[in-house]
């Protein structure tokens, strides 16, 4: 599994501060994707435990959670990395084009974001989303948290 990009992001989880790993591979290919680099399998570096391992370490007691952007074509790796970072104190985060994902991914996430990107009807922060952010516990839909009142 590779990324091609690894960030400190603030926006992606609510009230979270979270290490963000843009993976690469994408099969989606969403007309208006803001990451059309992201399609090509093995941009990037990849992502090894020992990488992934370090880079938790590094932010314990900082971040508060692991945020995916893709991968679930790399089920095993994902899941790995995904009871690490639970076993490390993490909540985690998928952000997906897929409306569903199998259960053994699910099963390791706190948040999972679903639906492909369509800029008519926009993100998270749009009333007319097709996309849906949700706390897989509950399966309580929270996109409320990313519209500006």
């Amino acid at each position: 599994m590779f990324y091609h990009d690894f960030q400190v992001v603030f926006q992606e989880v609510p009230g979270e501060i979270s290490l963000c790993f843009s993976i690469s591979g994408c099969p989606l290919r969403c007309e208006g994707c803001h990451s059309p680099f992201l399609w090509k399998e093995g941009n990037g570096n990849e992502l090894t435990p020992e990488y992934f391992q370090t880079l938790l370490d590094q932010y314990s007691g900082f971040a508060t959670c692991v945020v995916f952007m893709g991968g679930e074509w790399h089920r095993e790796e994902l899941v790995a990395h995904l009871k690490y970072a639970r076993q490390q104190g993490y909540r985690t985060c998928l952000y997906t084009g897929e409306d569903n994902v199998p259960f053994n991914i699910l099963e390791h996430l706190t948040w999972i974001k679903t639906g492909r990107w369509d800029k008519d009807l926009g993100g998270l922060d749009s009333h007319t989303t097709n996309q849906m952010f949700m706390e897989v516990m509950t399966n309580r839909m929270l996109n409320h948290l990313f519209i500006s009142k």
